[in-house]
């Protein structure tokens, strides 16, 4: 049964993967030589310049499945992103997770220079309100003098679901929760770029309650974790790439007994650009979508085959 459970997803992705190359067609007439960046704007200079701007194109845009890049962009440019996760893959009666509840983000990012955004965006299950910012530190440069791009991203999220949940002991505070990240990534040839982060997550509160709401239980979780991710994109052909992610959580503080333990996550799928939009679909445990509660609450377990989500992101820049 677990082979035949196995053979399924399999066969899911690779339909996935055809209608994704069949998409391709409907991009046939758009030119892709150029992906939108914050590059785009700058007027040609002399070569003896061109080697101090920035690398061109190094990722299609802001994101790699869950997580940042370390793209912002355009100055006065606006970002529109919606982001959707499928149920977990569990079984044919809801055809592997389609049919099942899924969680859906939809926001909005202001490139407000080169360098700086910032973003709002809401969320379904936790009716999470999030408002981020992200400054790009450096940026790689095409002659190599400065190796990597580096960016800061950060956030503050209003957690809000009834007061109820949060338990008798209820104060506004209790909602928020907080996540910033500092990303490394380098773009190695015209084809491979390659990505590192390290990030810190805060909830202010993590009781939980029993059913009645009037008495707190155990806090399944900690207030404070930290983690570190991996992630790459690898241009296939023309604008169609692979790209793949991988975060381990790190447990800051010794969990007590009774206390949950936040599992790995493990992203991979496909990705289509052109100058104004990016869509990728993709595997992964992930459901979440806001970075903390993805980073520090995910039980999902990559090595279990009905805990994979399938999902796909669409950005639309203008």
């Amino acid at each position: 049964m677990e082979k035949m459970k196995k053979t399924n997803i399999f066969k899911l992705l690779m339909l996935c993967i055809v209608m994704l190359m069949i998409s391709r067609i409907g991009f046939a007439q758009v030119d892709t030589s150029v992906v939108a960046t914050t590059d785009t704007t700058i007027a040609p200079v002399a070569n003896d310049d061109e080697g101090k701007l920035p690398v061109r194109n190094p990722w299609t845009g802001s994101m790699i499945i869950d997580n940042q890049t370390t793209e912002t962009p355009a100055a006065g440019s606006f970002e529109i992103n919606i982001h959707h996760r499928f149920g977990h893959t569990v079984d044919i009666a809801d055809l592997y997770g389609i049919y099942a509840s899924s969680n859906i983000r939809l926001g909005v990012t202001y490139g407000i220079t080169k360098d700086i955004a910032v973003g709002f965006g809401t969320e379904k299950d936790h009716k999470m309100q999030e408002f981020q910012g992200k400054y790009k530190i450096l940026s790689q440069s095409r002659n190599g003098k400065i190796p990597v791009s580096v960016t800061y991203f950060g956030n503050i999220v209003i957690d809000a679901r009834e007061d109820k949940v949060f338990g008798a002991s209820y104060k506004w505070k209790n909602r928020l929760s907080f996540f910033n990240q500092i990303i490394v990534s380098r773009k190695v040839t015209d084809a491979l770029s390659l990505q590192v982060a390290g990030s810190y997550s805060h909830f202010n509160a993590v009781t939980e309650t029993t059913k009645d709401a009037k008495v707190d239980t155990i806090g399944l979780w900690k207030n404070d974790y930290a983690g570190v991710m991996i992630g790459g994109r690898y241009k296939i052909h023309n604008n169609l790439s692979a790209i793949v992610e991988y975060h381990y959580p790190i447990n800051i503080n010794k969990p007590w007994e009774g206390q949950n333990e936040p599992k790995s996550e493990l992203g991979i799928g496909l990705e289509i650009g052109t100058s104004t939009h990016a869509f990728q679909i993709f595997a992964s445990q992930y459901r979440g979508i806001i970075a903390q509660e993805n980073y520090a609450h995910n039980l999902n377990d990559m090595g279990q085959t009905g805990q994979w989500c399938i999902g796909f992101n669409i950005t639309i820049r203008f």
